[in-house]
């Protein structure tokens, strides 16, 4: 399916396209991922049904927002939710079948989970990103929407769901290896991070065919 586009000039996300796409017999649902650049750490995606109605105040695309404020329009979203799935994918699955791969798969297994809790599958799906081949059959119909998160109601709040979570995930990692920042990083290649990985080594959390990581257990040469 072609890529969508979102509206230009718009501030905030809309519930246009989920309105296009659905009617009161047909749930429509948001999809988004976040994690694919980090160095370490799953990429974690949330498929997400939410009611009819007007828009939670103040949810947009999860990287304008301060971590404070994700964190309470997570709690907003969760608590009028329809449904919520969320998925993973590894480090390990990230090096097998590369990035975007792994974060199809994610995806599926979010639609999965929400599928079970909802006790139906979705109708349709919107999905940040730009249209890949795979996505049907691992999704069902849907969407894509390039810059979703910006302009789609419902993967904006994907997006906070799978963002708050990820860096919880990251927060935790960061108790039982110190050193790295991911406290504060998330596992991103911030120069403190980079520098843990000269010091302390890599960890099984780090992706080890990204650059940095590769460069430092011999796989690339050092730049």
């Amino acid at each position: 399916m072609s890529d969508l586009r979102p509206t230009s000039g718009r501030t905030l996300p809309t519930r246009d396209l989920e309105l296009q796409h659905g009617h009161p017999d047909r749930a429509v649902i948001g999809i988004d991922e976040v994690g694919l650049a980090p160095l370490a750490g799953p990429v974690v995606a949330c498929a997400i049904l939410m009611p009819a109605g007007d828009p939670i105040p103040g949810v947009r695309d999860s990287k304008m927002l301060t971590p404070a404020r994700r964190v309470v329009l997570a709690g907003q979203i969760r608590d009028v939710a329809i449904a919520i799935g969320i998925g993973a994918a590894s480090a390990r699955e990230v090096e097998r079948i590369n990035p975007r791969a792994a974060s199809h798969r994610a995806m599926a297994r979010a639609v999965a989970q929400l599928s079970r809790r909802r006790g139906a599958a979705p109708d349709f799906a919107l999905v940040d990103g730009s249209s890949a081949r795979e996505l049907r059959a691992l999704i069902g119909p849907h969407a894509t929407v390039v810059r979703g998160d910006q302009s789609v109601y419902a993967i904006a709040c994907a997006s906070i769901v799978a963002k708050v979570l990820r860096d919880k995930l990251m927060a935790e990692l960061a108790l039982r290896y110190p050193g790295y920042g991911w406290e504060s990083n998330v596992g991103y290649p911030a120069p403190a991070h980079l520098a843990a990985l000269d010091a302390l080594g890599v960890t099984p959390h780090h992706r080890r065919t990204y650059a940095p990581v590769a460069a430092r257990i011999g796989l690339l040469p050092r730049s």
